[in-house]
């Protein structure tokens, strides 16, 4: 992708976590140095509504330089030959995981994600869910042994956060450090040791 700004896709499913989300896309558009493309699943709709208000779509929508309707399956991002830096589905549901652990590539999230491993680049996926079952391990394990990153939205207490923001902004800046793109965004916090 030399000499293009690198273009990221970004993925919504229906996992609580619709913040996290929200912020990764945010600060890839503040940042500048990307081509966002936004697909949000239809439980993502109603997440992204229910945990972070009625707007939420329609503004992160904006800040994208394309939205994808998730029923697009012949969308750009669904094509190998759309070179892309890499993709985050933030949060992603186990249905969503599953789909793309097995291939079952039935919407453009799934198919997308299925490309970024096709085509061996960088797939981060915020897994939400607890407690988990084997189902939900063994889908993490074959999702991982095809090149996914399994990055679970954990809290970085080490970090001393203060408020519910702080550990967003940390987990959403950790998801797009993964992707290994200087120009994307300010990288998260870096444990400096004692």
């Amino acid at each position: 992708m030399s000499g293009r700004v690198p273009r990221v896709v970004v993925g919504i499913s229906g996992a609580s976590g619709a913040a996290i989300g929200v912020r990764v896309v945010e600060l890839l558009a503040e940042a500048g140095g990307c081509e966002l493309h936004l697909v949000v699943s239809r439980a993502g709709e109603r997440t992204l509504a229910l945990e972070c208000g009625a707007g939420a779509l329609e503004r992160i929508s904006a800040l994208a330089a394309r939205r994808h309707p998730v029923e697009d399956v012949g969308a750009c991002i669904a094509s190998g030959s759309f070179r892309t830096a890499g993709m985050i589905v933030a949060p992603c549901s186990m249905r969503t995981l599953s789909a793309i652990a097995t291939g079952a590539a039935d919407n453009l999230l799934v198919r997308a994600a299925d490309v970024q491993l096709k085509e061996r680049r960088p797939l981060v996926l915020l897994v939400r869910e607890s407690p988990l079952h084997l189902g939900h391990l063994r889908a993490m394990v074959a999702a991982t042994e095809q090149g996914a990153i399994i990055a679970p939205p954990v809290p970085a207490f080490y970090l001393g956060p203060r408020s519910v923001a702080e550990i967003v902004e940390q987990i959403a800046r950790r998801a797009i450090d993964h992707l290994g793109i200087e120009t994307a965004a300010p990288p998260a916090r870096e444990w400096a040791g004692r």
